[in-house]
């Protein structure tokens, strides 16, 4: 399609390339002073005492799992609307990932329904900070505590994102960030592990480097794996967290026009309905989205005129790979979470979306509330 508006993309430019050529004169590739650069200025950013940079954020949360010492037998309760790879890290730490519904307005783990999900195995929870909104993270802590369980922070989609004024991963055992390519900013791949604890930090790092605690030896006393960061991705993640002010403030700008202009009388009228944020939620708008009763027919509609979206995540009792598998446990209908996939639909959010862009995506999908409003009528 020529001249589409696309839903999500990176803001690449010259700087990522003046960070590689770093890597490229210094002649490092792999895990080096650019990785430990970019690990410092993620402690910056976050607040957290350590940060581990990995392969990606599927290997990260992995890897906080097994520093937990979580695996067969154990229970681990997920929220059921999110990204495959939380349950997935689940499961491949040998745990039993345990679905449990949302909250119908922030979509974030909705802690009275953990409540129905706990049992003798249950070894921690594990929330999802999702399309850069946080969860509740008061609420979350005093479970884990009146449970004695760990808790995982999947931040995946929350890179500057804090929840009263303390950064999102680091409020739990341990925490999680994405770079992967189409998040608020990215190394291509990447995730970073954040904790405060040194042992956990030391664990993870083993994880990551075949069960050694540094390069260049030969002897492993852990069992550990490849999941090691590179100069490369190091380079374009410096680059990137450079931009981040920049890229938060364009991503307000643009979720700010959104409802100025689709959050009126009309739009509500005819069944659009802004996505809030919680109160005590700073978000990142990763995308700016709002829930639809007939996404399809406005999916279709926009890309006729050149203008990609996005669909919610598919809730993960309905996975089809999860259809027949016994090591996934599911309790309740999970009908909010279910009714917000059904309605949901994301809008183009890039940081290079114009306003002249922001503004067509609007007009299209104005006009087509007032024919569908025609054909009703």
């Amino acid at each position: 399609m020529t001249g589409s508006i696309i839903q999500i993309e990176p803001w690449i430019d010259y700087r990522e390339l003046d960070e590689l050529k770093r890597v490229v004169e210094s002649t490092y590739v792999v895990e080096h002073d650019l990785t430990k650069e970019f690990e410092g200025m993620i402690c910056d950013l976050t607040g957290s005492k350590y940060a581990v940079a990995m392969t990606n954020g599927t290997a990260a949360l992995f890897c906080c799992l097994k520093a937990l010492g979580i695996g067969e037998g154990d229970e681990v309760i997920v929220p059921n609307m999110t990204f495959i790879a939380s349950s997935n890290s689940v499961l491949m730490a040998g745990a039993t990932p345990v679905l449990c519904e949302v909250d119908k307005d922030t979509f974030c783990i909705d802690v009275k329904e953990a409540e129905k999900c706990v049992t003798d195995k249950t070894k921690a929870i594990m929330p999802v900070h999702l399309y850069g909104q946080s969860a509740d993270m008061d609420s979350i802590m005093e479970f884990a505590k009146k449970h004695n369980i760990r808790v995982i922070e999947d931040a995946a989609q929350g890179v500057g994102v804090s929840f009263k004024d303390q950064h999102v991963g680091t409020f739990g055992d341990v925490g999680v960030l994405s770079f992967y390519g189409n998040k608020t900013i990215t190394c291509g791949e990447g995730g970073v592990v954040l904790t405060d604890d040194k042992n956990i930090r030391d664990e993870c790092y083993r994880l990551k480097n075949h069960g050694r605690d540094g390069k260049g030896v030969f002897k492993h006393y852990h069992i550990g794996y490849n999941f090691c960061f590179t100069e490369m991705q190091a380079a374009i993640g410096i680059s990137q967290l450079k931009k981040l002010p920049e890229i938060i403030k364009r991503k307000k700008e643009i979720h700010d026009l959104y409802y100025e202009k689709l959050d009126d009388a009309f739009c509500q009228a005819e069944g659009l309905v802004a996505v809030r944020n919680s109160d005590h939620c700073t978000p990142v708008h990763w995308f700016t989205s709002f829930l639809y009763p007939y996404p399809k027919s406005l999916e279709d509609h926009l890309l006729e005129n050149g203008i990609q979206t996005r669909k919610f995540f598919y809730p993960l009792d309905k996975q089809p790979c999860y259809e027949s598998n016994d090591d996934i446990v599911k309790q309740g209908d999970y009908s909010i979470s279910n009714d917000i996939y059904k309605r949901g639909i994301s809008l183009p959010s890039a940081y290079n979306l114009t306003e002249e862009d922001q503004e067509k995506v609007i007009y299209h999908i104005k006009e087509w509330l007032f024919w569908k409003n025609c054909d009703v009528h």
